[in-house]
């Protein structure tokens, strides 16, 4: 199981350690690549994900769009230590957006937060691919969670990924390997540990 340390923010993402999502699932090579970043301060969890590829799809939008049928980067996460539910954040590069809430695929009910939930997200087409950025108040969390506390030392689990199911080349990657002899990332028992530093 790999292990992530969430460092408090610090203003400049170069200072924010890379997670690589290259563990590559379930289908053929492809010249596709991408990593994740995570930081905190006292009011949220700040996300950054970049995917390098080529042939981009962006074509589902709107707030019931699915956004993992298109180029998708993909962080779930258990806030807290031995809950098995888990948020999903699944976010395209048309800002199509689906946050799942729930203990796996079969009962995750999708939630659709108002504009003043603050996630806030961004996606910044690059040279090679797109980069997004958002943030995940701790105000949403504790909907959720009431005794999440974000501190140094503290533990969760997660995994980001990289897909794209209808894109020009299929294509699933994980951070933390996903033994399923088919495609499902809603397998929280293959998490990575994250901790906040």
């Amino acid at each position: 199981m790999r292990t992530y340390t969430i460092t408090h923010k610090t203003g400049d993402w170069n200072d924010v350690p890379v997670a690589p999502i290259d563990t590559r699932l379930w289908t053929q090579e492809v010249d596709i690549s991408a990593t994740a970043q995570v930081c905190y301060d006292e009011h949220a969890l700040y996300v950054r994900l970049l995917a390098k590829e080529k042939d981009i799809r962006a074509e589902e939008t709107g707030r019931i769009g699915v956004p993992s049928k298109d180029s998708c980067l993909e962080f779930f996460f258990s806030p807290n230590e031995g809950d098995t539910r888990y948020f999903n954040f699944e976010f395209n590069p048309a800002l199509c957006m689906h946050i799942g809430f729930g203990t796996c695929r079969y009962d995750s009910a999708r939630l659709l937060p108002k504009p003043s939930a603050n996630i806030n997200p961004e996606v910044i087409r690059t040279e090679d691919g797109w980069e997004l950025t958002y943030q995940i108040p701790f105000a949403f969390i504790k909907m959720f969670f009431p005794s999440f506390v974000a501190a140094p030392g503290k533990k969760m689990r997660g995994n980001f990924y990289k897909c794209g199911e209808l894109t020009e080349v299929e294509h699933y990657f994980a951070w933390n390997p996903v033994d399923t002899p088919t495609p499902d990332f809603h397998r929280p028992e293959f998490f990575g540990q994250l901790i906040f530093g």
